[in-house]
């Protein structure tokens, strides 16, 4: 059996069977949750989740966009368009669509596709160190008393930070045993790179958080919970390759992060209401941003360099041709009656190398 059909097979068994786990937690206190995000009091709290996960998602752009080298015009509105399209291709089983969507949208603007390939592989690779450093953040609540061995990858998180090094070389050996060299950033790009997928990862985390407190979640314990838990389910639901987006199982791992801070059913409905979140605001941000780049143009692409040349002197004036009917030839020019010259339609004299 090829490792395709495989996927193809165990694609919806494990989706069906995630949600079906979801289902069997929310089926007791589920209605009662629903019921609690129905009232009036929680739609601030509803639009608020929808704000910080759109700004997570802001962030995430800022993320990827500073670990692309050089002067490109993937900025602004066109770097938020490949990114989202990119986003939209993880609803599709297996990783290689995103890389495509990049490398064909940097090539119609003039950048290589060894740079958005690059830029593609280090920002995953980022995101993936980010995203297990912020989801320490619900250690505290999930392990009482038995979160301090934490500290060593915390340690490790800082000292990729000041040596990005520590994460750049492996990348780059590992793309290289895969024969898809990575060029690495400046560590400057890379440092801004960590800030701003943690200041995302943050961002999106706080709209589960709003989500805990319209189930009437303690807050300060909620907040650890849901940022950490976020993090940690969306990096589990990462690695599960054959899974669409981790479908299932986020939700469970969601589930699992806030039963420390909520009953089992409220935290399962939160979990599932985060998913509709999630799918609101990048369906929503893509579409608004592949709108908004139909009614403005695409950027130039990015100039190449071209050798240097010696300034060519200009054509010697030519003889005016004599008048109609003389039988004469123009004089060549310099008095050179030996010059090359041929005659166009215009009866003008173009001197050939």
């Amino acid at each position: 059996m090829t490792i395709d059909r495989l996927r193809r097979i165990l694609t919806p068994v494990i989706v069906v069977a995630a949600l079906v786990g979801v289902y069997l937690v929310v089926r007791g206190e589920g209605p009662e949750a629903a019921r609690s995000f129905a009232r009036a009091e929680a739609v601030p709290l509803l639009a608020a989740s929808l704000a910080a996960n759109v700004a997570g998602l802001v962030l995430a752009v800022h993320a990827w966009r500073v670990l692309l080298p050089g002067d490109h015009p993937i900025r602004g509105l066109y770097a938020a368009k490949v990114y989202f399209l990119g986003q939209l291709s993880k609803y599709v089983p297996g990783r290689v669509w995103g890389v495509l969507t990049h490398v064909a949208h940097g090539r119609a603007v003039g950048v290589p596709g060894s740079q958005m390939t690059s830029a593609y592989v280090l920002s995953l690779a980022l995101t993936l160190l980010t995203g297990a450093a912020v989801s320490l953040a619900a250690a505290p609540v999930a392990l009482p008393g038995h979160w301090m061995w934490l500290c060593l990858p915390a340690l490790f998180f800082l000292a990729s930070t000041l040596r990005p090094a520590l994460v750049t070389r492996p990348v780059a050996a590992a793309a290289r045993l895969a024969r898809r060299p990575v060029a690495t950033p400046p560590d400057g790009a890379v440092r801004r790179a960590v800030l701003l997928a943690v200041a995302s990862w943050t961002a999106s985390g706080l709209h589960l958080w709003f989500l805990v407190l319209a189930l009437g979640a303690e807050p300060w314990g909620g907040l650890g919970a849901a940022v950490g838990g976020f993090a940690l389910a969306t990096v589990v639901s990462s690695l599960a390759l054959i899974v669409p987006d981790g479908w299932g199982v986020r939700e469970l791992t969601i589930t699992a992060a806030l039963a420390t801070v909520l009953p089992a059913g409220p935290a399962a409905a939160a979990a599932i209401a985060s998913r509709l979140v999630c799918v609101v605001a990048e369906l929503g941000s893509a579409g608004l941003v592949l709108g908004w780049s139909r009614l403005r143009p695409a950027p130039a692409p990015a100039p190449t360099a071209t050798p240097a040349t010696e300034p060519t002197a200009e054509p010697p004036p030519t003889a005016e041709p004599p008048p109609a009917g003389t039988g004469t030839a123009p004089a060549p020019p310099h008095g050179d009656p030996h010059a090359p010259h041929r005659l166009t339609p215009l009866g003008e004299a173009r001197v050939h190398p």
